[in-house]
């Protein structure tokens, strides 16, 4: 017989065993049908989500075309909202999603909240986490794959079964080949249906990015099939050198409790610590401390705008700013929305690369913890991390800036300086003006920011198989049957 006939003998009888016991298709049928459950209610969510962003997406653009002829800075007042869609595979890793907002009203001068979140909407439950297939499969498949296999080789020796095995001319080698092989084919019980479930719900969705909604897919499937193998290698490799079947399984619980819970919760406490965060008051104190000094434009006293003004007379050779040849208080609120605007920007980007610098060291500690890496991975190709939700926040902030000073460049350019107010008809242009302006579009992460937000994470998987194979390696030469 072949090496590799043995091997495959070895995979089917481990495969057979675990698969055709009554207790394990229990586990297996109830643990698919929490899968359908957690698959079936996301992307109900995700289709709602979608109908409720498209439905008021077009109720808030047909409002904003229909204003009348007004003021222009009225209309920036007026304001916008901008709604943030999910991407297609979001229904598979619920990530970060339901604790992030969903809606931002945008208008002239001020910088407001996402708000609307699902978790700020729901009950306190939501903090134990939504039941989705991410979830199950990082979590909960890696107890049962350390349940089927935690005796396979450890029950063995207990049996005496190991020394038939060795004498048939088995080697070690193809002995825990074999086994993980066999125990990796089980968990592919739940995870191919899984995977495929997934994928037709995926076309249902009806992605408007089909290659960026395929390229998810493709990644989180052979990121969730590495894992597995993983885990199936590490239960074999755990029950190998256990020298009771009680000890592998103590072994492989402390495993778990120690990579899904305690080093998450210590990288994230360490990140904290060295890079600490403001809270949401001190950020926003900071920011409304240096727009004082910078100046208020709507204060007409104000020492930086007064010498704007000066300027400009002197400039024009002018006494009055009634006389200047375009719209004074327009080109000072340009100015205002300007100087605001970059203080802003400068404190946010301080704070996310603050938030960035932190997810750094918990994403380092990927390379010590494949359910890190995995969880990254799965989040990312899910569209449901900071990343995508700080790419929305980017793209309403930038629209929000353009609809303020294309509204100013309105006033500077049309209103008159002798407009005795805003309701004056020298101060009234056609709402032509607001349905030329473009709609809000959110886009999402592209396939190659995605590539590059999970690199990282992909190295530390190919590290820990490549670690998990040496371990193989060395294992097969020093494990003894006694």
């Amino acid at each position: 017989m072949t090496r590799f006939a043995q091997i495959t003998l070895i995979a089917n009888h481990t495969y057979k065993s675990i698969s055709t016991s009554p207790i394990n298709r229990w586990l297996i049928g109830g643990f698919l049908v929490l899968i359908l459950v957690g698959l079936s209610s996301s992307f109900y969510d995700y289709t709602q989500h979608q109908h409720d962003v498209e439905h008021y997406s077009k109720d808030v653009r047909d409002r904003w075309e229909n204003n009348p002829n007004k003021h222009p800075h009225r209309m920036a007042h007026y304001g916008y909202v901008a709604f943030r869609s999910k991407f297609p595979m979001s229904f598979f890793d619920q990530g970060l999603d339901s604790y992030l907002g969903n809606a931002v009203f945008l208008e002239a001068h001020r910088q407001n909240s996402v708000n609307f979140s699902k978790a700020s909407l729901s009950s306190s439950l939501l903090r134990f986490g939504e039941l989705s297939a991410g979830l199950l499969l990082q979590l909960l498949l890696p107890l049962l794959i350390f349940f089927w296999g935690y005796a396979s080789v450890s029950g063995d020796r207990e049996k005496g079964i190991l020394k038939l095995f060795l004498t048939q001319g088995v080697s070690w080698g193809e002995l825990l080949i074999g086994k993980f092989l066999g125990l990796f084919r089980v968990s592919l019980l739940i995870a191919l249906p899984t995977l495929i479930v997934s994928l037709l719900l995926l076309v249902l969705a009806k992605p408007e990015e089909l290659s960026s909604a395929l390229f998810s897919f493709g990644g989180i499937s052979v990121t969730y099939l590495m894992y597995l193998l993983m885990m199936s290698m590490i239960t074999i490799w755990i029950s190998a050198k256990s020298s009771t079947s009680k000890t592998s399984l103590i072994t492989l619980i402390g495993f778990w409790l120690f990579f899904v819970l305690i080093i998450p919760k210590l990288s994230q406490g360490m990140a904290q610590t060295i890079y600490p965060s403001p809270s949401k008051i001190e950020f926003e104190a900071s920011v409304e401390d240096e727009l004082i000094e910078q100046g208020d434009s709507h204060n007409p006293e104000d020492p930086h705008f007064n010498a704007i003004k000066d300027s400009l007379l002197s400039k024009y050779n002018v006494t009055s700013t009634k006389e200047l040849p375009f719209n004074y208080s327009g080109f000072i609120m340009k100015e205002g929305e300007k100087l605001s605007t970059e203080v802003f920007r400068k404190h946010q980007e301080g704070l996310i690369n603050t938030y960035k610098k932190q997810n750094n060291i918990v994403n380092k500690m990927a390379v010590l913890n494949p359910y890190i890496a995995v969880k990254n991975i799965s989040m990312v190709l899910s569209g449901t991390d900071f990343a995508s939700y700080q790419v929305f926040k980017k793209e309403a902030e930038d629209y929000r800036y353009n609809l303020a000073q294309t509204m100013n460049n309105l006033q500077i350019e049309h209103i008159s300086n002798n407009a005795k107010s805003s309701a004056d008809k020298k101060a009234v242009i056609s709402k032509q003006y607001w349905k030329d302006f473009p709609p809000f579009y959110h886009r999402f992460l592209t396939v190659g920011e995605m590539a590059g937000s999970i690199a990282h994470s992909i190295l530390s998987l190919f590290i820990w198989l490549f670690g998990l194979a040496i371990c193989f390696f060395f294992l097969a030469k020093k494990l003894s049957a006694l």
